[in-house]
């Protein structure tokens, strides 16, 4: 089936534009101003999604679009299309990271500790509708540098030999915002399209799995942390490197039996994106294995990017008699041809 680009009348669009902004009335930057303090995951969450981070441009995103999602996710990326590509970041390990949040869930002692952070994770989860004092925490200094468990276990013997991940690393990272997403896909890409995929759809996958719908999958996080990253480059005229800025990131390691020791998946994200880590962690865990969808790399990451998923699902709403009269008139004429 063909689309045809079709466009009605222009008053009837601008009427209907004039009416959406007189229903959401808000000043130039004011509704965006107190998002970043009062909704901060749903801030990580839109500029996970869209791959982009800039706090001040997904507020602003959000509040421009009424609080719709998938419209401010569009916003984003088509933004972020239009800036200039001016260098290539530092490669960075999870061992950088400023770490604020930092647990695991498969062993007790791992080297440096458990560090619970801000979290709601053991409170009890009951709507309150006035400001509550909790106790005011000592003030420790934590370290700046936390051992990795994934070098942990691997000393330990504990971990499958990944001969595919370890020839990854000695490639060029690939940039799927630049290049097509072809299967089978590069590592790469598929940390990429995880780091960026619709968070719902991500966790749906994972918990068809997660249930033992079809196969039999209990993953269980090895490490998963939250933390700052700064993000450093190579100075074009002086050399050496330099700081550009500090991004808020999420990542988790999941561990899984194989027939050797451990199988690790992992998955990191802008934000605080904790659920889509793990979620993404066990779809890495899982892809490339028989018998279910969530174990496909093909159907994950082609179903879970949420500006592709949302604009074919809202094109319906947009004039289809168009699109079948322009058929209709191909079969004709395709009939009447000698």
């Amino acid at each position: 089936m063909g689309y045809v680009v079709a466009r009605g009348s222009q008053e009837a669009i601008l009427n209907a534009e004039a009416l959406f902004r007189e229903l959401l009335p808000r000043g130039a930057g004011q509704s965006s101003k107190g998002l970043a303090s009062y909704l901060p995951y749903l801030l990580d969450q839109v500029m996970a999604e869209a791959g982009l981070w800039a706090p001040q441009l997904a507020a602003e995103a959000l509040a421009q679009t009424g609080g719709d999602l998938y419209e401010a996710l569009l916003l984003l990326r088509a933004h972020r299309t239009t800036l200039p590509r001016l260098g290539k970041a530092q490669l960075q390990k999870k061992e950088d990271l400023l770490l604020v949040r930092r647990l695991s869930s498969a062993f007790k002692s791992i080297p440096g500790g458990q560090v619970l952070g801000p979290t709601l994770d053991y409170s009890l989860r009951l709507l309150g509708f006035s400001g509550t004092q909790g106790v005011e925490p000592e003030a420790t200094a934590a370290p700046q540098r936390y051992p990795s468990v994934r070098t942990w276990l691997k000393e330990q013997g504990l971990l499958e030999e990944d001969p595919v991940a370890e020839k990854d690393l000695e490639e060029e990272i690939p940039d799927l915002t630049r290049q097509p997403l072809l299967f089978p896909a590069p590592r790469a890409h598929r940390l990429q399209a995880l780091a960026r995929g619709d968070t719902g759809g991500l966790l749906a996958l994972a918990y068809s799995a997660m249930r033992a719908y079809n196969v039999h999958t209990h993953p269980t996080v090895a490490e998963l942390g939250v933390g700052y990253l700064e993000v450093r480059a190579i100075h074009p005229v002086r050399g050496g490197s330099f700081r550009l800025g500090r991004i808020r990131l999420a990542f988790a390691e999941v561990v899984g039996h194989g027939e050797k020791g451990y199988r690790l998946g992992f998955a990191a994200s802008l934000g605080w994106n904790e659920g889509r880590v793990i979620a993404g962690a066990m779809l890495d865990l899982e892809m490339d294995r028989p018998t279910h969808p969530a174990r496909s790399e093909e159907f994950v990451l082609v179903h879970t990017d949420p500006v592709e998923a949302s604009g074919f699902a809202l094109h319906y709403k947009l004039p289809h008699y168009v699109t079948f009269f322009s058929n209709w008139m191909s079969h004709q004429e395709a009939a009447l041809e000698p």
